[in-house]
């Protein structure tokens, strides 16, 4: 995973963005405020371009979070985890993001 701080997105691994699309379209079919633009961000994505704006992958993982949080008691547990470590992984690409750069000079 990189990122661009000029540009602001963050380039995610193909493989996490298909498992977030399709967690996505779960939480849009539950009526998940705010789940239906990250959706089509992570649905339209295709193989060669899977950057995305910060503030999309913030609220793609902000909605799988809510989402396993409503899902907690109908899940298997190996789906639950499934779901929760999408989210996770989203959430800690935007923190890298955000953390501010360390520069390796002596003080």
């Amino acid at each position: 995973m990189t990122s661009s701080a000029f540009h602001r997105t963050i380039v995610l691994p193909a493989p996490v963005c298909e498992q977030a699309a399709r967690h996505l379209e779960h939480a849009v079919q539950k009526a998940i405020d705010g789940a239906a633009t990250p959706w089509r961000a992570f649905r339209g994505a295709d193989g060669d371009d899977f950057a995305f704006s910060v503030p999309v992958v913030e609220q793609a993982a902000g909605c799988l979070l809510v989402l396993a949080a409503e899902s907690a008691q109908s899940l298997r547990p190996s789906a639950l985890r499934a779901l929760i470590s999408v989210a996770l992984h989203l959430r800690d690409a935007v923190e890298a993001v955000r953390r501010p750069t360390l520069t390796g000079g002596a003080w």
